[in-house]
Parts: structure tokens; sequence; C-alpha cells
């Protein structure tokens, strides 16, 4: 049975612009399957803090050694990583802040990336441990950074994204831009438009590959 870990990290929730078009592949997706399970980790300030010495030590230290403080910090990244391993499809929805990603979702992948568990290091360099699976990710933005923007080279969002999840042995990864919110209200909703389409297109194109 498949299984989709659906992360957003908008201040917005629930009408955030990356995660209501996330929401409408997400539809498409139990559309074209009835069974999938899906999990939902809403990234927050109050529910993904950053990472701390105690959380790095507790990664660091053997579950029977570990400090009560270690062992509630690690905890919670042992429970992050579970969901991120059970998971089959990885669903992101990623606004931009300032060029790059939020704090939280950077703190969940800080949590995540665990030497020993989701990637290791070998002779031949560093490992990821996480393969096999399929990830989505949608933007929010403000402006236009795909194709031959000049403002293409202020984005470190996407190459940010794909050098951390490749690092983990996430290679299998889609982007859905939605592009233009802030120029005007004609490119907002294109830029919605033209997302929501490639978000069910991409649910179409895999539904008829399975």
């Amino acid at each position: 049975m498949t299984q989709l870990l659906f992360v957003t990290s908008s201040i917005f929730g629930a009408s955030s612009e990356s995660r209501l078009v996330a929401g409408d592949f997400l539809a498409a997706a139990r559309q074209a399957n009835p069974a999938l399970q899906v999990v939902e980790r809403a990234l927050t300030p109050e529910s993904m803090p950053h990472l701390g010495l105690a959380a790095l030590a507790g990664a660091m230290t053997p579950a029977a050694g570990r400090s009560p403080e270690q062992a509630a910090a690690a905890a919670l990244a042992d429970g992050l990583i579970v969901e991120v391993e059970a998971a089959d499809i990885i669903l992101l929805a990623v606004p931009m802040y300032n060029f790059s990603i939020p704090s939280t979702l950077k703190a969940w992948i800080d949590h995540i990336t665990r030497a020993g568990r989701t990637f290791r290091y070998t002779a031949g360099g560093p490992e990821g441990l996480l393969k096999g699976k399929r990830v989505i990710v949608v933007t929010g933005r403000g402006g236009v950074y795909s194709g031959e923007s000049p403002a293409r080279a202020m984005d470190f969002q996407e190459p940010y994204l794909r050098a951390m999840l490749g690092f983990l042995g996430l290679e299998d990864v889609s982007f859905i831009h939605v592009e233009g919110l802030k120029v005007s209200p004609e490119a907002a909703a294109a830029g919605r438009a033209r997302a929501t389409l490639a978000a069910r297109a991409f649910v179409s194109t895999a539904a008829e590959a399975a």
C-alpha cells in the first residue's frame, strides 16, 4: 500500500499558495489511488524546534547513554525519520522566504539528516540511504525564478533542496513552481493555473506508468 508523507512549512497555514497547489496534487493522487495512506506533518516554530545541542548529542549517543534531555530531543528526530522511511512518496509544500526555504523546513532537514540512519560515509564518499522514494516539491514564489529569468541566480530554494535531498539518497525529485504571486494579480492567477495543471498532469502521468 502506497504511503505519502505531506510536509508543509508556510506561516500562512492552510491558506498558503504552495499548500493549496500541493493539496490539488494530493486530491488527484487520492482519486488515482483510493488506497493511498497520507501522513501530514505541519512545520511551525512551535512544532519544529531548530537543531540544538541536546538533539545533536542525542543523535550521536546510543539510546542507553542519553540524558533525559537528549532522549527527549532524539525522540522527536527519531519520529521524523520513521515517517520519512515509511513513505513511498514525499510531498513538500515550500514557500520561498528571502530567496530560500523556511527555517522550519531547514530544521526538519537537520533533524532527519543522521549519519548511519539516513546517510552513511563510505570509502567512496557519502551515500544516501533514503533510496527508492519519489519526492514532489511544490514551491510558492512571489517572483519568477525559473527558465531564463534574470532572477534565477537568486534562487537558493530549488538548488539547496535538490542537493540535500540527493545527499540523503532522494534522487527522484520533481518541482512544481507556483510563481509570479507578487508580480501582479494576472501573473499570480496564471502562475496558480499553470502549477495546478502541472500537478494534476504529474499524477495522471504517474498513474499511467504504474
